[in-house]
């Protein structure tokens, strides 16, 4: 497809148009995953503006091109296998800060701009945004949005959507899109934001996002307790139970525990921010609460920080060895987490998982040869007994076509297939990667 290529490079300039054999090695490892034939997309481009987005968009769809969006590319091949893609699109380079309403504790910015490049700039004024999600170094925020990651802190301040107030998105067509806006209570429009969360590039390009900002808390500590997965079972349902407010509350698998020096046994982190009198009083009630014979850590300053961080590189290493493992997302019942970690152990000793303790929703990680079809199928099946799911995030894609990557969502997948319809009436974005199959 030279005329692809020419095409864009005539639109965007050759400093924005990469062919498929000038495709960056990171990102063309990554993309060789991402279709079942392993094939590479014609070209990957950098647009550097809105305008200059959906320009591409609107070429793309004049040519009937199959897009795929991503932003920096760190999770390209979670979900399912595309199928045909002719463009990758990349947010990358629309990076900028385009408005930070320190006083109303808001923050518009583009697509592209990763968390950590954001971080600082939020801590210098003392605000953040509270999302750990997978990846952080290189994770984007409309690929965190479009991914749906949150991480530990959902603990305290929920989801994504929780904290997305206002979204601009580029449709099939190249036309730009608006929702919500730049103040938390912003009721105008429809509520794109929720719609766009999760949706993995298939029903348009987010461009630019508005988000709620916090306040960094005075202090922050950590208490790491361990022990045997039925006292951890049972100190986990009294904390869920009792008046503490932990801003993180997970369980960790012995491996994951022990890569974190902690005890290679069933361990449930606690953390807690506030004022350090406010934190005190709840790291008290907590041991009060805590069974004797129990290994307990507690962790401040930059040991607690560095041990929150340490867990998200453990379960999403910057450089993986491509196959060597596999990871899913799962969610269940809370009061089915231990269960769930006491089966995988027996299953896969070395796992590396984190559950977050509310919510039930967590990451496993399984060596790649223990995780065999029926395996997976095994724990989607307790997954779904526990009224949850399992979702194939990274895996080959030999596997993921022996697998059903996303599982059975029920009557829900008719609606999703109107709203695709809605939104992509060509089948054209990030086609064969979503919800049972949608292209």
């Amino acid at each position: 497809m030279a005329d692809l290529v020419s095409t864009l490079t005539a639109l965007l300039g050759a400093e924005s148009v990469n062919s498929q054999e000038q495709i960056a090695a990171e990102l063309g490892t990554a993309l060789a995953q991402v279709t079942a034939d392993r094939t590479l997309p014609q070209a990957v481009v950098y647009p550097t503006s809105e305008a200059q987005l959906a320009e591409v968009m609107a070429c793309a769809h004049q040519n009937q091109w199959r897009v795929l969006p991503c932003g920096n590319g760190s999770k390209i091949t979670w979900g399912g296998l595309a199928e045909g893609v002719d463009l990758v699109i990349s947010t990358a380079r629309l990076n900028q800060i385009i408005d930070h309403a320190v006083g109303d504790m808001t923050l518009t910015a583009q697509a592209g701009l990763t968390l950590a490049e954001l971080a600082p700039k939020l801590a210098a004024v003392n605000q953040f945004l509270p999302l750990d999600p997978a990846y952080p170094d290189r994770s984007t925020l409309g690929g965190i949005v479009a991914t749906g990651g949150a991480g530990s802190l959902r603990q305290r301040y929920g989801g994504v959507r929780d904290m997305l107030i206002g979204l601009s998105v580029v449709r099939y067509d190249g036309q730009v899109a608006k929702a919500g806006g730049r103040v938390v209570k912003n009721v105008a429009g429809y509520d794109l934001m929720k719609l766009f969360t999760g949706s993995y590039g298939s029903l348009g390009v987010i461009s630019q996002l508005t988000f709620r900002l916090f306040p960094v808390q005075e202090t922050s500590k950590t208490l790491v307790i361990s022990g045997n997965i039925a006292e951890i079972q049972a100190l986990t349902a009294a904390v869920r139970r009792s008046s503490l407010t932990p801003v993180a509350l997970d369980l960790l698998s012995p491996t994951l525990a022990a890569a974190l020096g902690s005890p290679e046994s069933f361990t449930l982190a606690a953390r807690f921010q506030s004022i350090a009198p406010g934190v005190e009083e709840q790291l008290t009630v907590l041991r009060q609460i805590i069974p004797a014979g129990l290994d307990i850590k507690e962790l401040a300053a930059t040991e607690d920080q560095s041990f929150w961080n340490q867990a998200n590189h453990h379960l999403f290493p910057a450089e993986t060895t491509e196959s060597a493992t596999v990871k899913a997302k799962v969610g269940l019942l809370p009061i089915t987490a231990c269960d769930l970690l006491a089966q995988l152990q027996q299953i896969d000793p070395d796992n590396l998982t984190r559950l977050h303790a509310s919510s039930g929703i967590g990451t496993v990680c399984l060596d790649a040869d223990t995780a065999t079809p029926d395996l997976l199928k095994k724990l989607r099946s307790v997954c779904t007994g526990s009224q949850g799911y399992l979702v194939l995030l990274e895996a080959s894609p030999d596997l993921k076509q022996a697998c059903d990557v996303w599982g059975d969502v029920g009557p829900a997948l008719a609606l999703m297939k109107a709203i695709k319809t809605q939104f992509d009436p060509e089948q054209k974005l990030s086609p064969g990667r979503f919800v049972g199959g949608l292209s």
